[in-house]
């Protein structure tokens, strides 16, 4: 049983993070063979202002 974690800053719509799970879910069946009731993503979305990038934060680098 394949278990995918995904760190990404917050904001991605529910919309987008749907067509996340779709696509990489596909991936996984085709490139392992599982079956796709088996697969588990789990998304990680990090607050801007806990995610730092050459010693600043993403909020206060605008991403």
């Amino acid at each position: 049983m394949p278990f995918v974690q995904v760190y990404m800053l917050e904001g991605r719509t529910e919309a987008q993070k749907k067509a996340m799970y779709e696509k990489m879910t596909q991936v996984l069946v085709e490139t392992l063979g599982v079956p796709q009731q088996n697969v588990r993503i789990w998304v990680h979305d990090m607050p801007k202002e806990n995610w730092s990038i050459a010693g600043v934060s993403a909020k206060d680098l605008g991403r």
